[in-house]
C-alpha cells in the first residue's frame, strides 16, 4: 500500500450540505468526520471547512468522485506525489464542474503532450481558438479565477488531520 496525504477544501456549502458532505467524506476515508465549518465571507449564507488527510493513494479521486454532481458546492481537492506516482489536483465549480490535473513532484501541472498537440492543432485549424485560451483550460485557469475569492476567504481557518483507516 502506498499512502499518500493531502487537503480538502469546501469552499462553500449550504448548511443543509455540510452534513451529508461529512457523511461522503466519511465513507471514503472510514472514520468519523466532523469539520470545523465556518461562515463563509465570500458567499453569505454559505460554509467552509477544510481537511488533512492521509490515505492510500487515489484516495483524493475517491473524495471528489464522492462530492462529485453535488450542485452549489465549492471544492477543491489535492493529493501530493510520492515515490513512482504524480500527484493530482481536483477543483469543482457548480458553473464549471470538474478539473482534472496530474501534479508532479515539484508541484506543477503536468500537461501530456497529445493534449498540447491537440491544442496546437485546434488553434490552427479553427478562426476563433486561440492557443493561449487552450492552454488556461489545461491549467484549469477558469476554475482557478472563480474559486481564488472563496480560497482567501479561507486564510487563518483552522486545519484538522485525519487517516483513513487501513
Amino acid at each position: 500500500m502506498t499512502t499518500t496525504r493531502g487537503v480538502l477544501y469546501i469552499h462553500s456549502a449550504q448548511s443543509a450540505m455540510c452534513p451529508h458532505v461529512e457523511w461522503a467524506v466519511a465513507g471514503v476515508l472510514g472514520v468519523s468526520v466532523n469539520f470545523d465549518w465556518t461562515p463563509q465571507p465570500a458567499a453569505p449564507s454559505q460554509w467552509r471547512a477544510e481537511l488533512s488527510w492521509q490515505g492510500e493513494r487515489g484516495t483524493g479521486a475517491a473524495l471528489a468522485s464522492a462530492l462529485r454532481g453535488w450542485n452549489q458546492l465549492r471544492y477543491e481537492v489535492t493529493e501530493e506525489p510520492v515515490a513512482g506516482h504524480e500527484g493530482a489536483r481536483y477543483s469543482c465549480t457548480p458553473s464549471l464542474g470538474m478539473f482534472h490535473a496530474v501534479i508532479g513532484v515539484h508541484g506543477d501541472i503536468m500537461i501530456p503532450e497529445d493534449r498540447l498537440r491537440a491544442a496546437m492543432n485546434r488553434a490552427r485549424e479553427t478562426e476563433d481558438c486561440d492557443l493561449a485560451d487552450e492552454i488556461d483550460l489545461m491549467l484549469g485557469q477558469p476554475w482557478d479565477d472563480e474559486l481564488e475569492p472563496f480560497r482567501y476567504a479561507g486564510d487563518g481557518a483552522p486545519v484538522r488531520w485525519l487517516h483513513q483507516v487501513g
